[in-house]
């Protein structure tokens, strides 16, 4: 899933976009088979790369990305690359989504056509302008019209090879029978220039004015007139490059002055390719939506009735099942649902609900909880959030064995290469799969106790509706903690943060493999019951034959029970420190150089629950190690300090340190994971400086003593649950738009349980509610009435705010 968050807090509101998306690509050039992957975009920012597919001209990536936005931007994009080894990657092209056209392809596949990537097409960032017309009289009396342009500043301009740009603006008065251009200074190595130049333009003669009022402005003079502000990177010895450019109608002013922000548009000539239909085709699933929190109190009768969901009788009458019975995609509604649940300790209660509700549509014993019902949903989005700290202290010490020490793998006969030994690789695959077998089922006394008791009631749940079947109770668990949680973690490590990076292609084979193992081994009783049979590959059978022994079962089994237990067990990762994230990044150096001036050099960051340490390279000694509790404050760092993007800082007992990250997601991860694991350290500091100590003074507020008090507030000084960081109000306001988005569907709902009221039965003609689930037509009725009421109060909250915000507007692209 890939869930973007961009946060735009002003007054009472903050703004909120989700994205979601899959990827495929066909009929790629060059016409050969090439290894090809694709990367992710904010504007020209890269934030994430899928895999490197080989050998394909339609490669399927199939890859889910989450991550929140931490800053605005004009372009989502995707850019296809053709890899090499010697040389540099080939952008083969890119598919390019304009923010406020997103919403365009909401909620379903889409084909996009990859266009070329042209210089002049890829911009990003925004200019801060201030336009007037002045009314002149001139020395013979007459008046004549002078347009101002005041260029203030330019915001989040992009790197260019990696590094800041020096920009400059040429300003142009442009018309059918005239261009007349001025130009800024030149702003050395700065992403956001702050220019304050002034240009003048006369817009009318004098002469044009001997027929008419001294104060009008000719009409078809001003109609054909505009502003164009082109910025530019000045090359020095080499050609400058474009960055964007604005074009404003004069007339729009009119004898008014307006001042804005602009977005930078890419040359509507830029892309002069008209064959683009060359280069191939990609595949995207992407969901969007926009939210917009108000403060708390607005909320509080929607977070209550959903909050009493597993109090209603029946279960589809509460206000939490009615949401995921109207949304198409159960998915939409589940992640909201279950986060806000479990802020406020409820989830337990109404998992146990809806799996109730669901075993009794269960014919047979080995079909339990093998579906996407709604409850097996909520439990998979309870275990990805509760279950990461858990998830690593168990599986990343063999994952990193696996992926650093690879042995060949591979039993299936079709796809040995020349030269592999079948016998050879069927042993090295037993090793991994036994070790990681036996750290899963030593794992339990790691088991987050809310795991636990989810499981515990699934197990009775399930042991009451087949009471006859001694296997039902284990299967029921042991299809989530096993099938749903292991086994997808192993073929994924990406995705849970077990690795930095995405696995090569033999590695990823063997996870496959073991995670085909670790499924079978985890289905308590299918060995004993002789169902080798039934498995899809020969050459997994005849794996498989050399597991028929007792201890696996019941290993799995008192792993099954002891997890499936309501006995305290000691908090996830005290005994060994559990590692958080990793990766590569700049720190400033701590010494100076031999010049004098302290520089930038790569190195490999390591968090864990104890300690934030970096290296030379990964696997390599630490060099500078920060224990957790020494940690006073995590903040972002002024781009001014070393015109810099992406950079933060670590505040601990000796000088601050400074990052800079790959991109500003990255940067967003990192905080907050620093954030998350040091907001209950007893010194954490509550005020400190934004930007850095250069020069013999504090750049932000001019302070001439190094330790001196910080001049800005921390963001984060309240201790916190270091486990789970749940936005109450935000979870509430996305499902508030869930309801609104389907109150056609609520109000349908509504009337169904009306006629099943009064005619004693639904009716047969309309068949709009058959697939809704209706057990008590008059609970249902009260609460699907309850939640029309709360969402159309909430409507008129936020018809308030946008009027605010519209009547406060001002003239501009932003």
């Amino acid at each position: 899933m890939t869930v973007f968050k961009e946060g735009d807090t002003g007054g009472e509101v903050t703004s909120f976009f989700y994205y979601l998306f899959t990827d495929d690509a066909k009929h790629l050039v060059p016409n050969k088979m090439r290894d090809f992957f694709c990367t992710i975009n904010l504007d020209q920012e890269e934030v994430f790369r899928t895999q490197v597919v080989e050998k394909s001209l339609s490669p399927y990536f199939g890859e889910e990305f989450y991550f929140e936005i931490p800053r605005t931007f004009q372009w989502l994009s995707f850019y296809i690359y053709d890899k090499s080894v010697l040389q540099k990657d080939l952008r083969v092209g890119k598919v390019a989504i304009k923010k406020e056209d997103l919403c365009n392809y909401t909620g379903k596949e889409n084909w996009f056509m990859l266009q070329p990537v042209d210089s002049n097409s890829e911009v990003q960032g925004k200019v801060h302008l201030e336009l007037k017309l002045n009314e002149l009289i001139t020395d013979n009396g007459s008046v004549c019209q002078q347009l101002v342009v005041h260029i203030k500043e330019c915001h989040g301009l992009p790197l260019i090879n990696g590094q800041n740009c020096d920009p400059y603006a040429t300003v142009s008065l442009v018309g059918p029978s005239r261009n007349d251009q001025k130009k800024t200074k030149v702003k050395k190595k700065t992403s956001n220039p702050q220019f304050n130049e002034t240009f003048y333009f006369e817009v009318t003669r004098s002469s044009s004015y001997t027929k008419k009022s001294q104060f009008q402005v000719e009409e078809e003079d001003i109609e054909k007139l505009e502003v164009r502000v082109d910025l530019w990177n000045n090359g020095n010895l080499v050609q400058d490059i474009f960055l964007g450019e604005i074009k404003v109608p004069v007339k729009v002013l009119r004898n008014d002055s307006f001042q804005a922000w602009y977005l930078l548009q890419p040359r509507e000539n830029g892309n002069k390719s008209s064959k683009t239909d060359d280069l191939g085709s990609l595949r995207l699933n992407i969901c969007y939506t926009e939210d917009c929190v108000l403060p708390s109190e607005y909320y509080v009768s929607l977070r209550n009735l959903l909050l009493k969901s597993s109090d209603v009788q029946p279960i589809s009458a509460s206000a939490a099942y009615i949401l995921c019975e109207v949304c198409r995609d159960k998915y939409d509604a589940v992640l909201p649902l279950v986060r806000l649940l479990l802020h406020h300790h409820k989830l337990v209660p109404f998992v146990a609900a809806v799996a109730e509700l669901d075993l009794k549509d269960t014919q047979e014993a080995n079909t339990v909880f093998r579906g996407n019902s709604l409850a097996t949903r909520c439990v998979d989005e309870m275990m990805k959030i509760v279950g990461k700290h858990y998830l690593k202290v168990t599986l990343k010490a063999v994952i990193d064995e696996i992926c650093e020490s690879p042995k060949p793998c591979e039993i299936d006969p079709i796809k040995l290469r020349e030269g592999d030994n079948a016998e050879i690789n069927m042993e090295n695959l037993r090793y991994y799969v036994d070790k990681v077998f036996r750290e899963i089922v030593q794992s339990s006394i790691s088991c987050p106790t809310l795991m636990c008791d989810v499981f515990y009631s699934l197990r009775h749940l399930a042991a009451k509706r087949f009471p006859n079947d001694p296997h039902v109770q284990y299967s029921a668990v042991s299809s989530f903690v096993f099938l749903r949680f292991f086994a997808v973690a192993v073929v994924s490590p990406h995705t849970f943060h077990l690795r930095p990076h995405h696995p090569d292609a033999q590695t990823s084979r063997t996870l496959t493999l073991i995670s085909k193992a670790i499924q079978t081994l985890g289905s308590w009783g299918s060995l004993t019951k002789s169902k080798l049979s039934s498995f899809k590959e020969t050459f997994m059978c005849e794996f498989f034959k050399t597991f028929q022994e007792d201890k696996f079962t019941e290993s799995v089994k008192k792993f099954l029970d002891d997890v499936s237990s309501t006995e305290s067990k000691e908090p996830s990762g005290l005994s060994e420190p559990v590692h958080l994230k990793e990766g590569e990044m700049y720190k400033r150096a701590q010494g100076r150089t031999r010049i004098g001036k302290k520089n930038f050099k790569k190195r490999w960051f390591c968090l864990t629950s104890r300690e934030f340490t970096y290296h030379k390279q990964q696997d390599k000694e630490p060099i500078f190690t920060i224990p957790i509790k020494n940690i006073l404050a995590v903040e972002k760092l002024d781009e001014s300090s070393f015109n810099k993007k992406n950079m933060f800082q670590v505040l601990h007992g000796e000088k601050p340190l400074y990052i800079q990250a790959n991109n500003c997601v990255e940067a967003s991860e990192w905080i907050e994971a620093l954030c998350r694991v040091t907001r209950c350290n007893q010194k954490r500091l509550s005020f400190y400086h934004p930007s850095a100590f250069l020069n013999g003074s504090w750049l932000c507020c001019k302070a001439t003593v190094e330790n001196t008090v910080g001049c800005a507030r921390c963001t984060a000084d309240v201790p916190a649950d270091t486990q789970i960081e749940i936005d109450g109000d935000r979870e509430t306001e996305r499902i508030y738009s869930l309801f609104t988005i389907n109150m056609s569907k609520l109000q349908k709902l509504e009337e169904a349980c009306g006629s099943i009221a009064v005619y004693q039965g639904p009716r047969k003609e309309p068949d709009d509610y058959s697939n809704f689930t209706i057990e008590d037509s008059v609970a249902t009725f009260h609460t699907l009435k309850q939640i029309i009421d709360i969402v159309e109060k909430l409507n008129e909250s936020h018809e308030k705010y946008r009027k605010k915000r519209s009547s406060s507007a001002k003239y501009g692209s932003e």
